[in-house]
């Protein structure tokens, strides 16, 4: 039994599990939220819409008692990004959230794998591996997996070219210091060079970066991208597809969780790509790991 449980529904929350009834491998998904009767209502609204989907799926309402047979508690609850608010400005907000919504699935039998879509990304997916006290493995956060779907949205529009043709990641920080390792970037085996300049480059990045910013500021919350990289991250687990997708998990050489090209089955990471980068890029991405080190280190936890 393919059974997720998410706890938050909000505009995050509720787009997940939208994907995951209209196609997925989830056979039941018990929605948590701290109201109670919103958790009910949607519930119910997801059902009605089920009757339409192309396979039977039980969605229900729940508490924390419903995790423990979970193979998937994925966390969407916490503070969204306000106008003006950096994804770290979040912090604290969403640390007490964490701590509140862990403790009561320390007290179930759950034994299956987290995923984690609250900001600040690699922050909350480092404090649920400490709260949870689980192996780094089955610790996964969305990392920077949305950002690369903007990425290879942005060069297809450039270029006039299918995203799936286009190999390119975004890594780092779910945040404003990610970057993009262009040596690495292809479009089919040919290299990215071939196809863009510096210039273009540049404003790709800065693109990817103000995405998020951009759409907070026209309709105040991300959601549909971010329930779609989740609904993809679920299906890998599901399927033990061994797919590359960029999450955050903890990487013990760096000593923080961070987002990297990293191969996903049913018992979580399997293996954390290592990346050949020019010296600058490697310059770039350390200064990421830094800012997401510098905060993990001294996380109270």
């Amino acid at each position: 039994m393919n059974k997720v449980v998410l706890v938050g529904c909000g505009n995050v929350g509720m787009s997940y599990a939208y994907c995951l009834i209209n196609e997925s491998k989830v056979d039941e998904l018990v929605l948590i939220d701290i109201n109670k009767s919103k958790a009910e209502g949607e519930a119910l609204d997801l059902l009605h819409a089920s009757s339409c989907s192309k396979r039977k799926i039980k969605i229900k309402a729940g508490d924390y008692s419903e995790c423990s047979d979970a193979v998937i508690v994925c966390i969407a609850a916490g503070r969204n990004q306000d106008k003006g608010e950096t994804r770290l400005d979040l912090i604290e907000k969403n640390l007490a959230v964490f701590k509140s919504i862990i403790s009561e699935i320390n007290k179930t039998k759950f034994n299956g794998l987290y995923l984690i879509a609250t900001n600040p990304l690699d922050v909350m997916t480092f404090a649920t591996m400490k709260l949870s006290k689980f192996p780094a493995n089955k610790v996964i956060g969305s990392g920077t997996t949305l950002d690369t779907a903007r990425l290879r949205y942005l060069l297809s529009q450039q270029l006039n070219i299918n995203p799936k043709n286009i190999h390119a990641y975004v890594i780092g920080e779910h945040g404003d210091s990610e970057m993009i390792p262009w040596s690495n970037a292809t479009i089919g085996l040919t290299n990215i060079n071939s196809f863009v300049n510096k210039t273009t480059k540049n404003r790709i990045l800065k693109d990817v970066r103000n995405s998020a910013y951009d759409i907070i500021n026209k309709k105040g919350n991300t959601a549909y991208g971010i329930g779609m990289c989740l609904r993809n991250i679920t299906d890998a687990i599901l399927d033990d597809s061994n797919t590359i997708f960029t999450v955050s998990s903890y990487n013990q050489k760096l000593k923080t969780c961070i987002g990297l090209p990293t191969i996903i089955n049913r018992n979580g990471v399997r293996e954390i790509l290592k990346l050949e980068m020019t010296t600058e890029e490697q310059q770039e991405f350390n200064k990421s790991v830094e800012i997401v080190r510098n905060i993990t280190k001294n996380l109270k936890v």
